[in-house]
């Protein structure tokens, strides 16, 4: 088996807000939803895990390792996007500061950045080569890759095709697991 698994991190105080590179750490949901995870992921064979480099994300991918006794590595390739001007506002506050910019974000997405925030393409650019790397670690064996809705977003759009607005309308809940099948090029969602 050459699987992917994808997982968006748990839980933080910041939940609501454009979080991006902003680095908080999990809250008291958070860790249980870690540990919901981890049982949920109990019988999985997984060989190794991969991580954002954000603490959300990584202190997920650590519980993960330790549970599985597997080694745990942090890349910042697998970060969301910045938000530049609006980490860490909510949509309130964003719509307050800016509404003339912030109606033509909501028309021009995804091809309008937020202000002074990393572009698309260039996410996009990097969540792809970061995938690509993680497929040519794929031997054999199931890699577990916790990692940020916007990325998870952008992966089943590089890898399986998903539309834009589909894939980026997508909902992803904190701690869900969707497992991507090398071999089929297709996702299925685990449910916890």
């Amino acid at each position: 088996m050459n699987d992917l698994l994808f997982i968006r991190h748990a839980e933080t105080d910041m939940a609501g807000t454009f979080c991006g590179h902003s680095d908080p750490a999990l809250n008291d949901d958070g860790f249980r939803q870690v540990e919901r995870l981890l049982h949920s992921l109990r019988s999985e064979r997984i060989d190794a895990v991969y991580s954002s480099d954000l603490q959300r994300c990584h202190t997920t991918a650590r519980a993960l390792a330790e549970t599985h006794a597997v080694p745990c590595f942090t890349s910042r390739g697998l970060r969301e996007i910045h938000f530049g001007l609006w980490e860490g506002l909510t949509w309130q506050q964003i719509e307050t500061l800016d509404s003339n910019y912030a109606a033509r974000w909501v028309n021009e997405f995804p091809q309008l950045s937020a202000p002074q925030g990393e572009s698309i393409e260039s996410f996009e650019r990097r969540v792809c080569a970061e995938t690509e790397n993680l497929l040519h670690r794929l031997n054999s064996g199931l890699l577990a890759v916790v990692t940020h809705a916007g990325v998870i977003r952008s992966v089943l759009r590089l890898l399986c095709g998903v539309d834009g607005t589909d894939s980026w309308a997508r909902s992803i809940p904190y701690c869900s697991t969707l497992r991507y099948f090398q071999s089929s090029r297709s996702f299925q969602e685990v449910l916890l």
